[in-house]
């Protein structure tokens, strides 16, 4: 057996009581605890990234395209379904899917209050599957055969509640243009994202409501909402969709659209790496200390040691084989809490949120192996690394005045 490894056994805390077992308990805490918190703190800041960004996905997509227009309007002007981009995108394995949309303002009446809200008009095409997590009461929209208008529509809890309205409520919906009009629809399904962008003015219908209220043709469209196969390239497949689209579309990225939204979570990303940061080096830190106290405890021990033959490098080891011991066990309780939380408020969202503050009403959870093992890799490499830094005092440690050491 290796004698130093032989000898770090017995000096654990397991073999060693008082003084030294404490020690060691507080060694493996730190470690476990330090490791514990970083590893809840991304699995958190990942399910906040993970949910806000699919429930701003679901509505507009990776990208909108419309047409290029001078003005501000909250319409589009049409496009058609026969562009060469609608046409050719099928050819392009990272664009996941496409569906058309357009947009018109109006005002729904109430019994009681008027609400300026925007209609956004969706096809069969309309990403259903991605929207139904924020489906939190009835069902989606039903479209009928083609070239007849759907009046089914899908409000915003939010909406319902200033006009009193719930499922099956049917409600009129006036649209200001030359000459005014108005439509009586029937409320189907209400959503909730808690994002006001969306709560507060948008509802969902049929988008042959618009063509006919516009008088456009069966293949016209506002534009086109495209999803991609991973949204962290966001910004490198912009250039491919350039290439791709026609002279006369305009490109949006659902990034800059909403841009407060996207900042606000990278400036979760800089607290929790400073908040990393501070981790490891508090555990750095306690690490040496420990190990500067386990030296000197054991100081009698090194120079019997080095009076028995042993070299500097051999009792090195002893000390190191003891902080890998430590750090392993410290590592296995903070995965053991780490996922164990994880885990836990997966199951039943035990911890819950202001969904105003934070437009979600529990603590997500994402599971990122990869980031889960890096932070493993990053703890073990920077403790280890310190360890050497107090071993390297063994060299200077005089066997004759350590042997009387009291």
């Amino acid at each position: 057996m290796n004698l130093s490894y032989f000898i770090a056994k017995r000096i654990s805390f397991k073999r060693t009581g008082g003084f030294t077992g404490t020690i060691h308990r507080i060694a493996v805490a730190s470690i476990a605890i330090g490791l514990a918190i970083m590893i809840v703190s991304f699995m958190i800041l990942g399910g906040f990234q993970e949910v806000i960004s699919e429930k701003v996905f679901s509505f507009t997509g990776h990208y909108q395209l419309h047409r290029f227009v001078m003005s501000k309007s909250l319409e589009e002007s049409p496009t058609s379904k026969d562009s060469f981009f609608f046409t050719e995108y099928p050819k392009h394995d990272y664009i996941r899917h496409v569906q058309s949309y357009a947009t018109k303002p109006g005002l729904l009446k109430g019994d009681q209050e008027v609400e300026g809200v925007i209609l956004k008009g969706v096809g069969p095409d309309f990403d259903s599957l991605t929207f139904s997590t924020s489906l939190v009461k009835g069902r989606f929209i039903h479209f009928p055969a083609e070239g007849v208008a759907s009046n089914e529509i899908i409000l915003s809890t939010k909406i319902a509640r200033k006009l009193l309205l719930d499922v099956g409520d049917r409600i009129t919906m006036y649209f200001v243009q030359d000459p005014p009009r108005f439509r009586r629809f029937e409320v189907v399904g209400l959503y909730e994202t808690f994002l006001e962008d969306f709560d507060d003015k948008v509802i969902l219908g049929d988008i042959q409501t618009i063509r006919v209220l516009n008088d456009w043709e069966a293949e016209e469209v506002g534009g086109f909402e495209v999803f991609v196969d991973n949204a962290a390239n966001i910004d490198q497949y912009a250039t491919k969709l350039y290439d791709l689209m026609d002279y006369d579309l305009k490109m949006v990225k659902a990034t800059d659209k909403y841009l407060q939204i996207f900042d606000w979570l990278e400036l979760l990303n800089n607290n929790v790496y400073v908040f990393l940061g501070l981790i490891l080096f508090v555990a750095a830190f306690n690490m040496v200390s420990i190990l500067f106290i386990l030296i000197m405890e054991r100081t009698q021990m090194i120079g019997i040691l080095k009076a028995l033959g042993a070299k500097n490098h051999q009792i090195r080891r002893i000390f190191v084989w003891n902080g890998l011991r430590i750090i392993g066990r410290g590592m296995l309780i903070g995965n053991l809490v780490g996922l164990g939380f994880g885990l836990i408020q997966e199951k039943t969202q035990v911890i819950t949120l202001d969904p105003e503050s934070y437009y979600m009403s529990f603590v997500p959870v994402f599971w990122d192996w990869s980031m889960i093992f890096g932070l493993n890799m990053l703890i073990l490499i920077i403790t280890t690394a310190v360890l050497f830094i107090p071993a390297m005092v063994i060299a200077n440690v005089n066997p004759i005045k350590s042997i009387r050491f009291d």
